[in-house]
C-alpha cells in the first residue's frame, strides 16, 4: 500500500511576510509607507505630549477618588479585602477551568504577569500599597496553581464555581455596606471605578435571566405571554437609556408607599437591568432560532417534556451560539454606566467631573479622560478575551 509523504509547511521568514503582505506591489508599498508615517507621527506627537506637556499630577493626587470615590479612608481595608477575594477566586477559577491544559503558566502568561507586576510597581502610590498590589498578582497565580491541582483530583469541583462566586458577591456587598459587626457606609459615599464595576456586575447578573425568560416568552405558544414579551422588548428598545434612568430615579418612588424611597443605586441598577434585558432577549432569540427544529421534535419523540427539551437540548446550543452577541451586550452595558453621572451618581465619569472642578486641576481634561479611557478599555478587552476563551472551551467556532 502506497503512502503519501507530506512535506512540512515552511514558515515564512519576516522579510518574506513583509514582502508578500505589505510590499507586494508599488501601490501597496506606497500605502504601507504612508500609513506607517501617519502612525509614527501620531505616536511621536502623543509621546511628546505625554512626557513634556501632560500634567499627570491630577491622576497621582486623585487616584483613590478614581478608584473608590469618597469611601472612608479608615475603611480602605475592606476594599483591599474585597480585591483579595476577587483575585483569589479568579485565580482559583482559572486553575479549575484550565486543569486539562498541559501547562497552565505558558510563556505568554508569564510575560503578561510580569508586565502587570512592572505596571503595578510604576503606579504612583505608597510603597505598602505597591506591595499589596504585587501580592494581589501573586494571589491570582498561586490560586490558579492550587485550582489546577485540586481540579485534577476532584473532577466535580468546577460545578461549585458559580455558587462560590455568588457567595463571594454576598460577602463583598456586606463588606461594602457594613453592618453585622462592622461600620455601615452609606451608598452616597460609593463612587469611582468601584461603583461602576458594581453597577455593571449586578445589572448583568440580573438582566441575563430576565432576558432569557423574555426570549423564551417571545417564542411561547401562549398568546398572553408572547404578547407581553414582544410588547416589553419593543417598548424598551424604542426608548433611550437616559430616559429609563430618569424614570427610575423619579417615578419609582411615586408607586411606593409614602416615606418609602429606594436607594439611588438600587434604582439605577433597576433601570440598567430593565434596559439591558430587552436587548439581551433579542440576542438569545437569535441563538434559539439557530437550533434545528428537528432536534426539538426528536427530543419530544423520545418522551422529553418541554422543560427538559429547553434545558438539555435547546438552551445549551442557543447560548453557545449567542455568546459573542451576549458578551457584546454586557460590554455595552458596562460602558452605559457612564450615563449614571447624569442622574447624580458619582461613578468613574461622575467622580472625574468632580476632580476636574478642583481649582489646581482646571483644564486637565485630556489626562483625566485618557485615564478613564484606558481603564474602560482594559476591562472591556478583558471581557472580550474571556468571551473568546469561553467560545474556544465550548467549541463554538466551526472550522
Amino acid at each position: 500500500m502506497n503512502t503519501i509523504k507530506t512535506q512540512p509547511l515552511a514558515k515564512n521568514k519576516p522579510q518574506e511576510w513583509l514582502q508578500k503582505n505589505l510590499f507586494s506591489t508599488w501601490y501597496n508599498s506606497l500605502i504601507t509607507v504612508i500609513l506607517l508615517a501617519i502612525i509614527f507621527w501620531g505616536f511621536y506627537g502623543f509621546f511628546g505630549w505625554a512626557t513634556t506637556v501632560a500634567e499627570w499630577e491630577v491622576i497621582k493626587v486623585n487616584l483613590p477618588l478614581f478608584m473608590v470615590g469618597r469611601y472612608p479612608k479608615d475603611q480602605y481595608w475592606r476594599i483591599w479585602l474585597i480585591f483579595g477575594i476577587i483575585n483569589s477566586l479568579a485565580g482559583f477559577s482559572w486553575g479549575i477551568i484550565g486543569r486539562t491544559a498541559a501547562k497552565l503558566f505558558t510563556r505568554p502568561v508569564l510575560v503578561c504577569l510580569g508586565v502587570i507586576s512592572v505596571i503595578v510597581l510604576l503606579i504612583p502610590v505608597a510603597i505598602p500599597d505597591k506591595l499589596l498590589l504585587v501580592l494581589m498578582v501573586g494571589l491570582v497565580a498561586g490560586n490558579a496553581w492550587v485550582g489546577k491541582q485540586l481540579g485534577n483530583k476532584i473532577s466535580t469541583l468546577g460545578r461549585w464555581l458559580s455558587l462560590a462566586w455568588f457567595m463571594a458577591f454576598l460577602v463583598i456587598l456586606w463588606l461594602m455596606l457594613g453592618g453585622l459587626g462592622i461600620k455601615s457606609v452609606s451608598t452616597n459615599d460609593w463612587g469611582g471605578l468601584m461603583l461602576t464595576i458594581l453597577m455593571a456586575v449586578v445589572s448583568i447578573f440580573l438582566s441575563f435571566p430576565l432576558g432569557l425568560l423574555l426570549a423564551l416568552g417571545r417564542q411561547s405558544t401562549l398568546p398572553v405571554i408572547k404578547l407581553f414579551s414582544i410588547g416589553y422588548i419593543e417598548i424598551i428598545r424604542g426608548l433611550p437609556l437616559i430616559s429609563i434612568l430618569f424614570m427610575g430615579q423619579i417615578m419609582i418612588p411615586l408607586f411606593l408607599p409614602e416615606g418609602m424611597r429606594p436607594d439611588r443605586v438600587l434604582r439605577a441598577i433597576l433601570g440598567l437591568t430593565l434596559f439591558s434585558s430587552a436587548y439581551l432577549a433579542e440576542n438569545v432569540r437569535g441563538g434559539l432560532q439557530s437550533v434545528p427544529r428537528g432536534q426539538i421534535e426528536a427530543a419530544k419523540a423520545l418522551g422529553l417534556n418541554t422543560p427538559l427539551v429547553l434545558t438539555l437540548i435547546v438552551l445549551p446550543q442557543a447560548l453557545k451560539v449567542a455568546i459573542p452577541s451576549i458578551v457584546g451586550q454586557f460590554i455595552s452595558l458596562f460602558q452605559d454606566t457612564t450615563l449614571l453621572a447624569i442622574v447624580g451618581l458619582v461613578e468613574l465619569l461622575g467622580i472625574s467631573r468632580s476632580i476636574l472642578a478642583q481649582p489646581q486641576f482646571l483644564g486637565d481634561y485630556a489626562e483625566v479622560y485618557l485615564f478613564n479611557g484606558i481603564l474602560f478599555w482594559l476591562i472591556c478587552y478583558s471581557m472580550s478575551m474571556g468571551s473568546r476563551q469561553l467560545e474556544k472551551k465550548l467549541n463554538t467556532s466551526h472550522k
